[in-house]
């Protein structure tokens, strides 16, 4: 699946192909950003040439993503054919604090008598003072 010729690629190109950014002016715009590594070098031309074997390094929303070049590709395909062009190195991202507490279906813990009175708690009150209904 490589490229006729040299055996290299266009970083902006590799970085559409690979479906890293949604149209290849995103890419550009993002390498010209100087915020790209390729084997520990800094570049900021889109038109540098990626060969296979080249780790590139960048962040992402998510993490910082490492990613090794495994082959050039000839079009932008679908997600399986450009997961296939690269192979991730990249870390697991670090837990989040308190990520126990944010899931759906999870109570915080509490206290027993803090908070609000659930209505058991409201009605027994209510018989103590005389106010039963």
């Amino acid at each position: 699946m490589t490229e006729g010729g040299g055996g290299n690629l266009r970083l902006d190109k590799w970085l559409w192909f690979a479906r890293f950014f949604k149209t290849r002016s995103l890419a550009t715009k993002y390498v010209q950003s100087g915020k790209l590594r390729v084997n520990t070098v800094t570049i900021a031309k889109p038109h540098y040439a990626v060969k296979v074997g080249d780790v590139l390094t960048f962040p992402m929303r998510v993490g910082i993503k490492v990613v090794k070049v495994l082959d050039l590709g000839t079009r932008r395909g679908p997600a399986p054919e450009a997961q296939a062009l690269y192979e991730d190195l990249s870390p697991p991202p670090p837990p989040k604090d308190g990520d126990d507490i944010d899931r759906p279906g999870r109570v915080a813990p509490r206290d027993a008598g803090s908070g609000r009175p659930t209505k058991r708690e409201r009605r027994e009150t209510d018989r103590l003072r005389g106010e039963d209904i």
